[in-house]
C-alpha cells in the first residue's frame, strides 16, 4: 500500500493578532495606529473648525476599515477614482461616494448605475457624450445619480475650460431630471500638493481657488446654484480650508503620509506624521558594505523616489536605499560608524509613494506599542475599472 498523500497546506498568514511586530512575516504594510488615529483626528479637527465638509480620498488607501474610522469621526463620506473601487467600500456600509473621475462608455455606466442603487453616489463629467451614457444606464437600472462638472484649474489632466462650457454641461444633465442631478464643481490641482515650499503651494492654491471661485460666481449670475465644490489635498489642505471658495475637500493621503509628502514644507497644526511602513527583513549582509532587503519593486512603489529606512523603534536610521529590483532591496550605510542590522533583522521602510504601495498588498497590519492589533483588507486592490 502506499502511503495516503497529505493534504496541500493553507498558506499560514503573515501576521496574528496579539504577536510582536517582529514576528510578523516580510515585506509587510503596517500601520502604525497612534501616528494614525493622531492623524485622523488632527484633519477632522481642521475641517469642522473650518465649517467645510471632510471627504477623504479612499484611492489612496483602499481599505474599508480606514474609512469607517474616518466616517466614525465625522466624515461625510469618500471619493475614489474608479467605480469599481467603490464596490467593496459600499459592501463594508460606506453610504456617500463620490466617483472623482469621468467614467467614460456604457459598461461603467451601467457599474455606477447599479452602485447608485446602494448609497448616494456622485460622479463627474467633462463631456456630453459621459452624461448621456449614465442617462441611459440610470434609466435602465432604476437609479439616479449626482453629477459635478469638473472644471480644469491648473491640473491639464481632465476638466473643462470655463463657466460657459460648464453651463452647456448643466443644460445636458437637467435633461434628465429623473436618472441625473447637477451637484456641483469638481476643481482640483494635484500637482501643486508636492510643491515643496509653504510658500509656493499657499501661493498655487489662492490662484487655483480664486479662478475655482470666478466659474461659481458665473454660475450663479447665470441662476444656477453649485451645492457644493470639492477639491483639494493632503499637501494643500490647510489652504483650501481657509479659502472660503471649497465646501468640502478630498486629502488622501495624510492617513499614513508617505516619502514624498514628507519632502513639504509644512506649518502649524496641519503637520502630519509617518504611520505607513513597509517591515523589512536582512536577508543578505553581501560584501559588509552592501545590505540586501526582502522588498523590492514588488512590494514597494518607486515613481516618486526611494523610501526612507526607519527602525521598528521609530528612529530614522543613518541607511539609505540605493536601489530596488523585483524581490531584492539594496542598502548602503552611511558612514564607517552606522551601525549594521543583523542578518533576520526587520528595518522599517517609509514608502516613496503610498497610493500605488497599497495596491501592491493584500493586507494591511495594524500595529500598536509593539504588537500587532489588527488585520485590515486591502479589499480595493487592483481594482481599477
Amino acid at each position: 500500500m502506499t502511503a495516503a498523500t497529505p493534504p496541500f497546506p493553507a498558506l499560514p498568514p503573515a501576521a496574528r493578532v496579539g504577536d510582536p511586530v517582529s514576528a510578523v512575516d516580510t515585506p509587510a504594510l503596517l500601520l502604525e495606529l497612534d501616528a494614525f488615529e493622531r492623524n485622523l483626528d488632527r484633519m477632522q479637527a481642521a475641517a469642522d473648525a473650518a465649517g467645510v465638509v471632510l471627504r477623504p480620498h479612499a484611492k489612496a488607501h483602499k481599505c474599508p476599515d480606514i474609512s469607517l474610522l474616518q466616517v466614525q469621526r465625522g466624515a461625510v463620506g469618500i471619493c475614489c477614482q474608479k467605480i469599481s473601487e467603490a464596490y467593496p467600500f459600499v459592501a463594508a456600509g460606506i453610504q456617500d461616494v463620490l466617483i472623482s473621475n469621468e467614467p467614460v462608455g456604457p459598461a461603467k455606466a451601467a457599474l455606477a448605475a447599479e452602485l447608485a442603487r446602494h448609497c448616494r453616489l456622485s460622479i463627474c463629467v467633462d463631456h456630453a457624450s459621459q452624461i448621456a451614457d449614465l442617462a441611459a444606464a440610470c434609466a435602465a437600472a432604476g437609479s439616479r445619480i449626482e453629477l459635478l462638472v469638473e472644471i480644469n484649474i491648473g491640473q491639464n489632466r481632465c476638466g473643462v475650460a470655463d463657466a460657459p462650457a460648464v453651463l452647456a454641461l448643466i443644460e445636458r444633465i437637467q435633461a434628465h431630471p429623473e436618472q441625473l442631478r447637477f451637484k456641483g464643481l469638481q476643481a482640483y490641482l494635484g500637482s501643486i500638493q508636492h510643491l515643496r515650499s509653504h510658500e509656493e503651494r499657499r501661493a498655487a492654491a489662492a490662484g487655483a481657488s480664486e479662478r475655482t471661485g470666478a466659474v461659481a460666481k458665473a454660475l450663479q449670475a447665470a441662476g444656477v446654484h453649485c451645492e457644493v465644490i470639492t477639491g483639494g489635498g493632503s499637501g494643500t489642505v490647510e489652504f483650501d480650508l481657509a479659502n472660503g471658495v471649497y465646501t468640502e475637500v478630498q486629502p488622501g493621503s495624510y492617513i499614513g503620509m508617505d516619502m514624498d509628502y514628507g519632502r513639504n514644507e509644512f506649518a502649524g497644526s496641519l503637520r502630519f506624521e509617518h504611520a505607513l511602513f513597509l517591515a523589512s527583513t536582512l536577508m543578505s549582509q553581501g560584501n559588509g558594505e552592501r545590505l540586501v532587503l526582502d522588498a523590492g519593486l514588488k512590494s514597494l512603489a518607486v515613481d516618486s523616489g526611494l523610501p526612507l529606512v526607519w527602525g521598528p523603534d521609530g528612529e530614522r536610521l543613518d541607511l539609505v536605499y540605493t536601489s530596488a529590483n523585483d524581490e531584492h532591496g539594496i542598502l548602503q550605510a552611511q558612514g564607517p560608524d552606522t551601525r549594521r542590522p543583523q542578518l533576520g533583522e526587520q528595518v522599517w521602510l517609509v514608502p516613496g509613494h503610498c497610493d500605488p504601495t497599497f495596491n501592491l498588498h493584500d493586507e494591511l497590519v495594524a500595529v500598536r506599542q509593539g504588537r500587532v492589533e489588527a488585520l485590515w483588507p486591502i479589499a480595493a486592490r487592483g481594482l481599477s475599472r
